[in-house]
């Protein structure tokens, strides 16, 4: 377990500290919801780790086997829904890997993403749209 604090500092603003470490993180409203936007919102949040957790589980399994992916992007898209309750309705990540990355590697890597922690946390309902690239 992670000790973290959050505390809620007006304005729409939310402010966690990571015990560990000690890095602070600001939320914010988004401005569809009335926020400033300045800051990722909670919901930005979840994609966020999402594309991060399927990047770090790949790189775990990646520095073992002594595959480079260092250089490899991610972009990540998070969409609300427009009707009921409020929640996010589809996540779209696509992965951008550098050159060089073995053909029969790339389905393990693939699976890794889609299996990572946060990737299994999320409600069935959440549809993902998942896209590899390879340049070569």
């Amino acid at each position: 377990m992670v000790p973290q604090s959050m505390m809620y500092v007006g304005e729409l603003r939310c402010k966690a500290t990571h015990g560990p470490s000690n890095v602070e993180l600001v939320t914010d409203a988004p401005t569809d919801n009335q926020g400033r936007g300045e800051s990722f919102s909670p919901t930005d949040l979840v994609v966020t780790a999402m594309a991060t957790c399927q990047v770090t589980t790949m790189g775990i399994g990646a520095q073992r086997d002594n595959v480079a992916l260092n250089g490899t992007k991610v972009y990540a898209e998070k969409h609300m829904s427009t009707e009921g309750p409020r929640r996010i309705a589809r996540i779209v990540i696509r992965i951008d890997f550098p050159a060089g990355i073995p053909r029969e590697y790339r389905g393990k890597l693939e699976n890794t993403a889609r299996t990572c922690p946060v990737a299994r946390s999320l409600h069935p309902d959440v549809l993902v749209e998942q896209t590899f690239s390879y340049p070569d």
